[in-house]
């Protein structure tokens, strides 16, 4: 690169985001870790400085109008934004019985966040030779696979979330196709973190694999798709 290329990665102070950035910086990225928890965001830094990892620090509540402002008018350059923060809104989740403040904490962090994050920094993006958007979907926002009943719990607020948010990036995805922006999903799997009280069968560091590698698509690759591991996620 004759540039060292520049990404920020949401919520990347610990889990899948916090792996996303320290495999970024290993390919080269200079890695913004954008956090809300201050002391957790300083911890994280000193862990990938040590890592040998080129990465700064952003402070970023991405359900706030403010924060994410201040975010973006931080940044000079960027190449790569990886909308990772996600949130389940709390339980309990089953639709007869969910409070309709976890459905909101949910929209707010995953849907609402994602955009107000994307449109504050596309003007940014736009000016990237190779601008990439990575989603941190879920197969459990996978209509078809919940209608064939293969994927997670009872969920009327974050699986809702997941899917509102795989329609809005094919929504991006529509309005940008003109432009050099690559935007697309990726699912991390069934990750152990703190989301789901480290349950989860893969790890953080299994689960960012694809996050990287829709982060670093060729020109010519994909956008407006839903990705994991293995391949396309149906809608």
């Amino acid at each position: 690169m004759s540039e060292t290329k520049v990404a920020l990665v949401t919520g990347a102070n610990k889990g899948i985001g916090y792996e996303i950035a320290a495999g970024l910086g290993a390919l080269g990225f200079r890695v913004g870790v954008g956090a809300r928890d201050a002391a957790r965001l300083a911890d994280a830094l000193a862990k990938l400085e040590a890592a040998g990892v080129d990465a700064f620090g952003v402070p970023l509540d991405v359900t706030s109008d403010e924060s994410v402002t201040a975010a973006a008018a931080s940044l000079a350059r960027l190449d790569v934004l990886v909308n990772n923060a996600g949130v389940t809104g709390g339980m309990p989740q089953q639709p007869t019985l969910v409070d309709l403040d976890a459905i909101q904490r949910a929209v707010d962090t995953n849907v609402l966040g994602v955009v107000r994050v994307t449109n504050a920094l596309l003007p940014l993006l736009l000016r990237s030779p190779s601008p990439r958007i990575v989603n941190m979907s879920s197969s459990v926002g996978s209509l078809t696979r919940q209608s064939a009943g293969d994927v997670g719990p009872l969920s009327a607020a974050y699986a809702p979330s997941k899917t509102f948010l795989n329609a809005v990036t094919l929504q991006y995805a529509k309005e940008l196709r003109d432009t050099k922006v690559l935007i697309n999903l990726g699912c991390p799997g069934y990750c152990a973190t703190d989301l789901n009280g480290f349950r989860g069968v893969r790890t953080a560091a299994q689960g960012a694999a694809i996050a990287i590698r829709l982060a670093t698509l060729p020109d010519d690759g994909p956008t407006g798709a839903f990705f994991d591991d293995e391949g396309v996620v149906p809608w």
